[in-house]
């Protein structure tokens, strides 16, 4: 499709959505009319229904004249006839006497007078029912003249109606050909700009292969100089030295200016502590009872001896911080790996958090006897109850940091204890605990002040016990204030804390302690040589030593690989022996256990031969007999004993021996079988920690492996993110285009219809003109041929 057949088409689109306008406000025109020409003849018609009404009750009011009036008529009539009679009565008996002639006259008086009421009430109803039969029919003439008049003009707006509505379907038609022709161009376009999203997707494909080829070659360059290329000096050979990390001094200056402040920061924390603990302990002798006056509970008494030893348990924070940030100088290396003195303070923390542990219970205890109290309201008591909670998250939060704190301390104890991205974490986990402590804190000194202002409306407050409390609320303030600067300290120089500021080059290991000394022995040379550098060039290692001096290093790590071994094999020696010296002791054990048995059975038997011979002598066979019958009893106890089964119990395992006939007695097997037996269970157990130490082993080095897919997954998830925001902007930006275009092509439309409009109203303008004019040519016409 060209763009002048693309134009022509939009062309006429316009003139016909134009006219299609104008044709719909005229039919809104009409619609109200006819709407309007329905209602007035509704109002005729229910005026004529109405007219219909009341003449059919006239006309009923006229029947029921006209019935009225026969009657009367007949009436009358019998009055006429009764009246000629009499009259011809009267003429034929005037001799009779007069009384009863006067009586008739009367009647016939009333009669006449009543006989005109009527005619004359006849004549003004007939003239009433005329004049409104004429009134009903002039009025039944004008509606029906109005009625007709108004369904011709009915029937033309129906026509003018029918006649729109047909040119509409037909302009209706012709424009969903062209929006179906529209929307197939549409189609088309989308078709256009899906292929153009594919391809630049298809760019956006071969880019990240090339970049993440270009990654891989820089990556490899760069491990192959990193690997290869460790001690080149390419303009002087004789000034090579061992790769290690260079000393960073903005780093350590930081680092002590750092620990400056959290100095500073944690002799505040000590201070809030100590009189926190302080001012509780005094408030414990005050309330609920005084300790001046009567005597208080066993739980407050040893709940005050172990706050009176608090400063034990905080002083020592201060003191191994001290320490730790005067072992931090800029003559140092300060990482994990060699802060030896964190180990301290993660003790001291820890032996603090074990205090917290310890009075934790006694106050609850002394909150429940607060509560306990007659004079202690419903609200004091829910106070109480929230500083519990408190008590108990504070305490909580505590053991968490205590926790993080060790784990931060352990690389300086041993090495390979944590790689970085734990570091990391546990550094980012440390920052949220101490604003957690914050909150916690900051919740206790609310409800400690809420609990203090409940106290002051009690009737047995004292000022003793008013002053304490406001100290104590003070220490909480400060406390506050201490966990708040240490919270936003923290996290402030987070960044400084999980970068690593030391590391070997070509390594992602984490310094340690001996090449921390590599690094200041290099330091220092390094300062010696640049101050002696005027006067004599000073010794240095060269390339060739170097690389000799590298495969020494390899070689003693290989040897170090046997020594290993060695030491496994020495390991599994001592192992053996270790089970060879238990099953010594066990037999030394049975050899003694054996030998006091014999040591018995030999005395009972001389008890016996001694009481034998101290008898008569002719009881001495009898003694004999009785002796040999003993010894009889003794082999017959002992042979359903050793046919009976024996259970032999211990440390390591349980024994059941059921020795046969042919053994019965036979010591030296039932000892056999035991021997073998722990035997086979210690080496049960050492083949147990040997597939143990196996196990943890391979899951020590899956740990590493999936660590390294993590941060490999990682970075392919950076890079795909990335790849995804570059396409969602190019599909924003198509987007916007096509939004564009079909905004233009709207305006366009919206233009052409006005235009259309315009063109239809000068033309209706035309049309009207012509046809007054050919109105007034035939009008002159007429005048000429009349003339």
């Amino acid at each position: 499709m060209t763009m002048a057949n693309v134009t022509d088409l939009q062309t006429k689109y316009s003139k016909l959505a134009q006219e299609y306008s104008k044709l719909r406000a005229q039919n809104q025109v009409l619609k109200k009319g006819v709407v309007d020409e329905q209602a007035n003849s509704a109002s005729f018609k229910e005026q004529l229904k109405q007219r219909d009404q009341s003449l059919r009750k006239q006309e009923q009011e006229m029947d029921s004249l006209s019935f009225r009036n026969q009657q009367l008529a007949k009436r009358v009539e019998l009055l006429q006839e009764e009246l000629a009679v009499s009259e011809a009565k009267g003429k034929k008996g005037k001799s009779k006497v007069d009384s009863p002639s006067q009586h008739g006259l009367e009647t016939q008086s009333v009669f006449d007078e009543d006989l005109q009421k009527k005619i004359e009430e006849n004549e003004r109803l007939h003239i009433q029912f005329y004049e409104a039969d004429e009134q009903h029919r002039r009025q039944e003439a004008e509606l029906m003249t109005r009625l007709q008049e108004l369904e011709k003009e009915s029937e033309q707006h129906q026509a003018v109606v029918d006649g729109l509505t047909a040119k509409y379907m037909e302009t209706i038609g012709r424009l969903q050909s062209d929006k179906a022709r529209l929307e197939v161009k549409a189609q088309t376009l989308e078709r256009e700009a899906k292929e153009c999203r594919m391809r630049t997707e298809e760019c956006q494909q071969q880019l990240r292969r090339c970049q993440s080829e270009l990654n891989r070659q820089v990556k490899q360059s760069s491990s192959v100089i990193q690997e290869k290329v460790p001690f080149n000096d390419t303009k002087f050979g004789d000034y090579n030295s061992l790769n290690v990390p260079p000393h960073n001094r903005r780093h350590q200056l930081k680092a002590r200016d750092l620990s400056g402040q959290a100095l500073s920061f944690i002799q505040d924390l000590v201070a809030a502590l100590l009189n926190f603990h302080s001012y509780t302990e005094q408030r414990v002798h005050i309330y609920p009872l005084d300790s001046s006056i009567e005597l208080i509970s066993p739980l407050n008494q040893k709940f005050s001896q172990y706050l009176h030893e608090n400063a034990a348990y905080v002083r020592p924070l201060e003191d191994s911080c001290l320490q730790l940030h005067q072992s931090i100088t800029e003559d140092t290396v300060t990482v994990l790996e060699t802060v030896v003195k964190l180990k301290s303070f993660a003790d001291n923390f820890s032996s603090y958090t074990h205090f917290l542990q310890k009075i934790l219970p006694y106050q609850l205890k002394s909150l429940e006897e607060e509560c306990d109290t007659p004079l202690c309201t419903a609200a004091l008591t829910a106070k109480n109850q929230e500083l519990q909670r408190d008590m108990k998250r504070v305490t909580s939060v505590f053991e968490k940091l205590q926790s993080y704190i060790y784990l931060l301390a352990l690389p300086s104890v041993r090495q390979d204890a944590m790689p970085q991205s734990s570091t990391s974490a546990v550094f980012t986990q440390l920052a949220a605990c101490l604003h957690s402590l914050h909150d916690a804190i900051k919740e206790m000194s609310k409800h400690y002040n809420q609990k203090a202002g409940l106290e002051q409306d009690l009737p047995t407050i004292t000022q003793k016990l008013c002053t304490t409390t406001e100290c104590l609320l003070g220490s909480l303030g400060s406390l506050t204030s201490s966990t708040g600067k240490i919270a936003t300290f923290f996290s402030n120089n987070l960044d400084f804390f999980t970068s690593s500021g030391y590391s070997p080059r070509g390594s992602t290991v984490p310094l340690n302690p001996l090449q921390a000394e590599s690094m200041l022995a290099n330091k220092k040379k390094a300062s010696a040589y640049i101050h002696a550098i005027k006067k004599a060039r000073p010794q240095s290692v060269p390339y060739k030593e170097a690389l000799s001096n590298r495969r020494i290093l390899t070689s003693s790590t290989e040897s170090r690989e046997g020594l290993t071994q060695q030491v496994h094999q020495s390991q599994e020696k001592i192992a053996r022996l270790e089970q060879e010296k238990e099953h010594w002791l066990l037999e030394a054990q049975l050899g003694k256990v054996r030998l006091e048995k014999e040591n018995q059975r030999i005395a009972d038997l001389e008890t016996q031969l001694a009481a034998a011979l101290q008898g008569s002598p002719h009881s001495q066979p009898a003694a004999a007999s009785t002796l040999a019958q003993s010894h009889e009893e003794v082999e017959k106890e002992q042979k359903p004993a050793g046919r009976e089964t024996t259970l032999c119990t211990s440390l390591v395992g349980m024994l059941c021996t059921t020795p046969t006939v042919e053994h019965m007695g036979d010591e030296e097997s039932r000892e056999q079988l035991i021997k073998t037996h722990y035997m086979a269970r210690v080496g049960e157990l050492t083949t147990q920690l040997q597939i143990s130490d196996s196990k943890a082993v391979h899951f020590h080095s899956e740990c590493r492996a999936l660590a390294k897919r993590l941060a490999i997954a990682e970075k392919s998830r950076e890079t795909l993110s990335e790849g995804v925001k570059l396409a969602n902007q190019n599909i924003t930006r198509l987007q916007d285009e096509l939004a564009t275009t079909k905004r233009s092509y709207e305006d366009q439309l919206s233009m052409m219809s006005d235009h259309l409009c315009s063109m239809n109203e000068t033309l209706s303008k035309q049309r009207e003109e012509i046809d007054t004019l050919k109105l007034g040519s035939k009008g002159n016409a007429k005048k000429n041929k009349g003339r």
